[in-house]
């Protein structure tokens, strides 16, 4: 399943190459991408249909787009998109623009943008970025423009081709092979952090009967707890949440309610950089334990992050298609029966084991990672 890293990647992609379009059309392939979104397909199409991408956003696994009326007001329901087990979202541009197409002829381009991908649910047909008063893509355009009186020669050609891009039109399509991920729209509702509502953080930022678009999330989406790479997480409060389960530490990782974003390739990845057991029970980790387990969650995050997350096969891609390399640098997760890198710096041969772990799989170095004591 995409975790943190994967549907960042895919966000920052969105972000990127869609904000400031407005939807010219919808098309449901398979309605049981949208079984979350109750009113139905009908409903769905309708509801998009005008508005403009304004802004993207994730918490967690979920990442959702808020949108634009046509007066440029923000509206009062965001698209919320789960990827499920192996979802993606893909960017295509309208042949005419510079999108990195080397097919050749304009036929050949035009053949390649209508092509309809295997396991295609939902295409949303936009139009070019700006074509409604959105304030996301007002403010991109500005930025753009200043960019490029101030960029270099080869800058300023990069500018060129955003620009192209923007003024052409462009499908974002929903493709899910196994159909565990959907699509849905959800009202937004406010969230905002304990630190800011007290003024301790970014004081002023929320006026009274207002409130921010960043700290407005879906309602669907309430429930997820922040992840180590939102600026509120909150340490202590996890903290004080594995104190009060005697939970193996792995099954509280992946409790997207504890802390979110975490799978199991990653918790696995974690467990291994602090030396820790699945099974230890999350109540035993001392301060320093748990220290030093989130800033190894976090750090595992931000390096899968850079490296656009870890794909095993085709399934994994960010909206270009193209795969994340971070499957290089795992330590434990897949490595069943090769020798543990740590062990190995210290001259010591140990293998890293797989075992059973809640119809799934857990990786850890039998040296490094002792079973906790039976009570």
């Amino acid at each position: 399943m995409p975790e943190l890293p994967e549907v960042e990647t895919v966000r920052a992609g969105i972000a990127d190459h869609s904000l400031g379009r407005p939807v010219r059309a919808v098309r449901v392939v398979d309605a049981r991408s949208l079984r979350r979104h109750l009113p139905g397909p009908a409903h769905f199409e309708a509801a998009l249909t005008g508005r403009a991408l304004r802004g993207a956003y994730r918490r967690g696994k979920y990442l959702w787009l808020t949108l634009s009326e046509a007066d440029g007001a923000l509206a009062d329901e965001a698209l919320v998109v789960h990827l499920g087990m192996s979802g993606q979202l893909l960017v295509r541009d309208e042949p005419g623009c510079e999108s990195g197409n080397d097919s050749g002829s304009d036929s050949e381009a035009r053949a390649a943008f209508d092509e309809q991908p295997r396991h295609l649910r939902v295409a949303l047909e936009l139009g070019t970025a700006g074509a409604t008063g959105g304030a996301a893509s007002t403010n991109r355009a500005s930025a753009d423009r200043a960019s490029a009186d101030r960029a270099s020669a080869d800058r300023a050609s990069t500018d060129r081709a955003s620009t192209d891009r923007a003024s052409t039109g462009q499908r974002l399509l929903f493709v899910d092979q196994r159909i565990f991920g959907g699509m849905f729209l959800s009202p937004l509702v406010p969230d905002v952090p304990a630190a800011v509502a007290a003024n301790k953080v970014a004081p002023g930022e929320v006026a009274p009967g207002e409130v921010p678009e960043r700290f407005l999330v879906p309602e669907a989406v309430k429930h997820i707890a922040r992840d180590p790479l939102d600026e509120f997480f909150d340490p202590a409060a996890v903290r004080r949440k594995f104190l009060r389960t005697s939970s193996g530490i792995k099954k509280v990782l992946l409790d997207q309610s504890v802390i979110s974003g975490v799978g199991n390739i990653y918790a696995d990845e974690a467990l291994w950089r602090a030396r820790l057991h699945y099974a230890k029970p999350a109540r035993t980790l001392s301060a320093a334990q748990t220290r030093e387990l989130l800033e190894a969650v976090t750090q595992v995050l931000r390096e899968s992050l850079a490296a656009g997350g870890t794909s095993f096969d085709a399934l994994y891609v960010n909206v270009l298609g193209e795969s994340g390399y971070f499957e290089r640098s795992l330590n434990a997760y897949g490595r069943a029966g090769e020798p543990c890198h740590r062990c190995a710096e210290a001259g010591r041969t140990s293998l890293i084991v797989r075992e059973p772990f809640q119809n799934r799989s857990s990786y850890r170095c039998p040296h490094c990672q002792r079973a906790p004591r039976s009570r």
